[in-house]
């Protein structure tokens, strides 16, 4: 008999634009580091692959090094893009979907700043395509801290789930009797703390 099923078949790690220049301008910028590390390694659990944007990388750097993505020990991405445009759904990521993902629809979950701009214009793209989006609200951020509630009722108004990483992690499992399970229970546990500070930090407004 056929073990269970995961509840998300094909879901995509969207890491938008967190680069070391941003660091002392993005309200609680290291709160949001910190989760998309705890999404990062659910992402090597889950097999689930990760799509990275920097903006303007010449000028702007590169993203934070914790994230280690395409070091040697790090994360590989799918594609790494550098643009100049504010949506994350630029023609390298969008043939990386028709190549290498078979042009079907994703469940995209998405962190990174600003939440107003790049993570809402990447979120509108993505639904419009017909992929379903999923943006964590303890992974995203702006400048200015009263910009993130209102960018986040505005696309959850539009169609895109705002939910946190827990909630998503445990939904794209969907059952304690997967595979995963335990390496994502345990993830959950080793960021319990983290994840306090996140949330308390993050989703206060």
């Amino acid at each position: 008999m056929a073990g269970p099923a995961r509840r998300l078949a094909r879901p995509v790690l969207f890491i938008c634009d967190i680069q070391e220049k941003f660091r002392g301008a993005i309200h609680e910028y290291g709160k949001v580091v910190s989760t998309t590390q705890k999404m990062l390694k659910a992402s090597q659990i889950l097999n689930m692959p990760v799509v990275a944007t920097t903006q303007l990388r010449g000028k702007l750097g590169d993203l934070a090094p914790e994230l280690q993505l395409d070091t040697a020990d790090g994360v590989k991405t799918l594609v790494n893009a550098d643009k100049s445009a504010f949506s994350m759904w630029v023609p390298e990521v969008q043939k990386v979907f028709a190549e290498q993902l078979g042009g079907e629809k994703q469940e995209v979950v998405i962190v990174g700043i600003e939440s107003h701009i790049c993570v809402t214009q990447s979120t509108l793209d993505l639904l419009r395509e017909g992929h379903k989006v999923y943006v964590l609200a303890d992974g995203v951020s702006s400048c200015n801290p009263q910009e993130v509630p209102i960018a986040l009722n505005r696309l959850r108004a539009e169609g895109a789930v705002v939910t946190t990483s827990e909630s998503f992690l445990y939904e794209c499992m969907g059952d304690a009797g997967i595979g995963e399970f335990k390496g994502i229970a345990s993830l959950v546990r080793e960021y319990n703390g983290k994840t306090k500070e996140n949330l308390q930090a993050l989703c206060k407004f």
